[in-house]
Parts: structure tokens; sequence; C-alpha cells
């Protein structure tokens, strides 16, 4: 697993949010720019659409309260342009880079989970979006501690 730079990461709080609450509504929308590997995480009330591009290499995250347990929820949109290798590809993609992405969700909101410790047990579940059967799909990812 490619390890976090902290240096790398730029963390945008927006109108609503703070770096400590409110849990809910708290979304998160990643993403990186492939020329310089720098990451950009925005926390907010609603996922920030305006700093996606069009190559869709997001992830989008939000905290949930489903039967009195946190879960944190990560989305990505896998299919690529017309045909299912490329899809395939961005799978394989994702699946190689979402720790590092859930790294820089849990560093880059590192004071939240300070004041809200408890959470770091929450268990987290990555939704891949396709219109292929085998790549749609949600999967456990573990907690976010374990991603410290």
């Amino acid at each position: 697993m490619k390890r976090l730079n902290p240096n790398k990461l730029y963390v945008e709080f927006r109108e609503g949010v703070t770096p400590i609450d409110p849990v809910i509504p708290r979304r998160y929308t990643l993403t990186h720019s492939d020329i310089t590997g720098d990451l950009f995480l925005t926390v907010a009330t609603d996922y920030v659409y305006d700093k996606i591009n069009p190559m869709r290499d997001e992830v989008f995250g939000q905290w949930c309260l489903v039967n009195n347990q946190y879960i944190l929820f990560l989305y990505t949109y896998v299919d690529g342009q017309y045909f299912e290798r490329a899809s395939e590809i961005r799978y394989k993609i994702f699946k190689r880079e979402l720790p590092l992405a859930i790294e820089a969700i849990r560093y880059g909101d590192r004071l939240f989970y300070e004041k809200h410790p408890e959470l770091d047990d929450s268990p987290i579940y990555v939704r891949f979006y396709s219109k292929y059967p085998k790549y749609n799909k949600v999967e456990y990812w573990g907690t976010p501690s374990d991603y410290k």
C-alpha cells in the first residue's frame, strides 16, 4: 500500500462543518491530480461536485447512522468509457488506491476523530457503482483506525 504524504494532502472545510462537528451530515469528496499526485479532500454537508473532473476518479464518503451504529460509507464510480475492460481496469485501480484514499480521509479529518474517538471503530463499507454485475458491489473495508 502506498503511504500518505501529508504534504500532498489539501483539506478544505466548507460552510456547515468544522474540523470537529457535525457527525451527520458530514460528507467527503476526495479528488486527486494525476500530474502532481496531490490529494484534495473537501469536508462538507454535501458532496462538492464543483471539485470533480470528467474522469470520475473521486471517492465520495458520508457518515450514516444505521441501527444505532455509525457507519462510514464510501462510493466510487467504476465504469470507464464504452467497454467492460475499462471498468475492470478502473475497478482494479480503485481497489489498489482505496487504502491511500481512506488514509487521506482519516488523516485529513483527524481532529474529528480526536473529538469522536468511538468513530474510529466504525465499519467502512465501499460501494462500487458499475453497470457490470461483477464490479457493482459493496465491500467491507475495515474501520478508520485501520488507516491511522
